[in-house]
């Protein structure tokens, strides 16, 4: 069921429901022990990668080798014909002949949902432009729920650059489907777009606060989701200037938090978390990304497998 819901692919945090979600932190955690399988041999995965990327690439990759399959593709758009003027459509028509999948990252809006349009095979957006990156988000839940071992009953708070991360849009959307309590933690410059908030309130009747300062809440927290000030989606550089360093997370933060408190990073850091607790027990965002090679071999397993 799950193959025929998604036979275009994974497009958006809005297209899942709980039952989709648990089906794949199910499959997810089976993945934790299996470290090598031939179950994709055979298959094809193309990554197109237009925008910058090292986790999300390597781990498709890498998620795809140790499912016995083999990867094509190119890291940036400059190599691709698309600098000689070929649209995005026919790059898809085109690649789709080669493979069995396609991983794309594009800087404009709703590129993965035109390439899908366009595509007889699976597409998987990994990153959007400003608006979703589906498949981080549900390696963050795949990583609450192997840390924390429920996704209910929690208070949850997403920080940073709600504005521009479309990891924390995605995040959120996926996160209405259970019995969370959300803080969104922002300047008010940087402040989750109305889009989502609506979504959240008209679709899911989720309980959310947005707030600026993040250290009334500490004491109550069982996730604090960090996310960096994103200087690449800034059109003034000034402004990016004066609030760049507006949250930086430190030892003293840490020590405020609950006993099974976890922080946790999509990645990469500049400095908004002190790198003097990396090793607490409470810090897993590089276990965060063991995770996100699990999930994504199981997304794959489930798209492709015969």
């Amino acid at each position: 069921m799950f193959r025929e819901k998604f036979k275009d692919g994974i497009i958006s945090a809005r297209d899942f429901n709980r039952e989709d979600i648990e089906y794949l932190l199910e499959k997810g955690h089976e993945m934790i022990n299996i470290k090598n399988s031939k179950i994709l041999e055979g298959k094809i995965l193309a990554t197109l990668f237009f925008e910058p990327s090292t986790r999300t690439r390597l781990s498709f990759e890498s998620a795809m080798h140790r499912l016995g399959g083999d990867v094509i593709g190119f890291q940036s758009g400059d190599v691709s014909s698309i600098k000689k003027g070929e649209s995005l459509a026919d790059t898809i028509r085109t690649v789709e002949n080669y493979c069995d999948c396609i991983v794309i990252r594009h800087s404009r809006e709703g590129s993965a949902k035109m390439a899908a349009r366009f595509s007889s095979i699976p597409i998987i957006n990994a990153g959007s432009g400003s608006k979703e990156h589906p498949t981080q988000a549900l390696l963050d839940l795949l990583t609450i729920k192997e840390e924390i071992g429920t996704l209910d009953g929690i208070n949850i708070g997403i920080m940073g650059d709600l504005k521009y991360g479309r990891t924390v849009h995605s995040l959120a959307i996926l996160l209405s489907n259970f019995n969370v309590s959300l803080y969104f933690i922002s300047p008010e410059e940087l402040k989750m777009r109305n889009r989502y908030k609506d979504y959240l309130y008209q679709h899911r009747r989720i309980k959310f606060k947005e707030i600026t300062n993040y250290r009334k809440i500490l004491d109550i927290l069982d996730v604090l989701y960090m996310t960096r000030i994103q200087k690449e989606r800034f059109a003034d550089l000034e402004e990016y200037e004066r609030i760049k360093d507006v949250y930086v997370f430190t030892k003293k933060d840490l020590n405020q938090t609950k006993d099974n408190f976890k922080l946790l990073h999509p990645l990469p850091r500049i400095n908004e978390i002190s790198t003097d607790i990396d090793k607490s027990e409470k810090t897993i965002y590089f276990e965060q990304t063991y995770y996100g090679l699990k999930m994504r071999q199981a997304i794959l397993a489930e798209l492709l497998k015969d």
